[in-house]
């Protein structure tokens, strides 16, 4: 491809469906947002029922959605969510896997119960529901799988093993997805958000201590917004990234390389 076929349209998301896990609040609605901006149709899923407030925002852009009520832990949770998204759009071009817990503790006090709890949401459902989708890419050729790392996919942390873990294990699989799937025109990346205003980060940015030492070490100075992960997602969804695949894309003000 010449240079002179590259246009603005490679941003595009026109025509497209997306799947969006945890797509109802926080990050998650940035995304779905950000993807009905650029165009496509979403399908978002998600563990709770107040849905108003995003379908607003995806129908002032004049996008559709469609909202499902799903575990993501529960057995034939990738089978359900893929099938229930292809009946409701017919097909699937984008899969963001951002759904996602967290439990802290000590260490040394660290139940089972959490460890799994936190695993099963982040890394396996992760697992499951990206290779249900990557069948339905397969079979057309084509497709883009979105996973959300953390800055704990770098770096270990402290009270929140399972976290870590399964962060890792993210960045992990988009690689190993990659390797396999590349050749057959499929695009795993994943996006690494630093530290963002959503409710979960809340208590943090209350402790005036812990605050200002966060601040200290993020370079551009500030917490980052939702709006600041919208055009990565964009990019990663789109033909501008057709020949990226197998990156963790930190969007964290600089956080890393401090």
């Amino acid at each position: 491809m010449s240079l002179d076929n590259f246009s603005m349209d490679f941003f595009s998301l026109k025509n497209k469906v997306a799947i969006v896990t945890g797509g109802n609040t926080g990050l998650g609605q940035g995304y779905v947002v950000a993807l009905a901006k650029a165009g496509a149709d979403v399908f978002v899923v998600t563990h709770d029922t107040d849905w108003e407030e995003t379908r607003e925002l995806v129908e002032k852009e004049g996008r559709q959605v469609e909202f499902f009520q799903q575990d993501l832990t529960k057995a034939d949770a990738a089978k359900d969510v893929t099938e229930a998204c292809l009946k409701a759009f017919n097909k699937i071009d984008i899969l963001v896997n951002n759904a996602g817990t967290i439990r802290r503790s000590p260490l040394l006090e660290y139940k089972d119960e959490d460890w799994n709890a936190v695993l099963d949401i982040n890394l396996n459902a992760v697992y499951h529901l990206s290779q249900e989708v990557a069948k339905v890419y397969a079979k057309q050729g084509y497709g883009k799988i979105i996973n959300v790392a953390s800055m704990l996919s770098f770096q270990g942390g402290k009270f929140v093993p399972s976290y870590t873990a399964s962060k890792h294990g993210v960045a992990g699989l988009t690689k190993a997805f990659a390797n396999e799937l590349s050749e057959l025109n499929i695009q795993v990346n994943a996006i690494a958000p630093g530290y963002i205003k959503t409710a979960n980060t809340a208590p943090i940015r209350a402790d005036e201590k812990r605050n200002q030492e966060i601040l200290n070490r993020i370079p551009a100075n500030r917490w980052g917004e939702p709006f600041d992960l919208m055009g990565t997602v964009v990019f990663l969804a789109s033909r501008a990234s057709d020949y990226m695949t197998g990156h963790i894309v930190a969007v964290d003000g600089g956080w890393l390389v401090r």
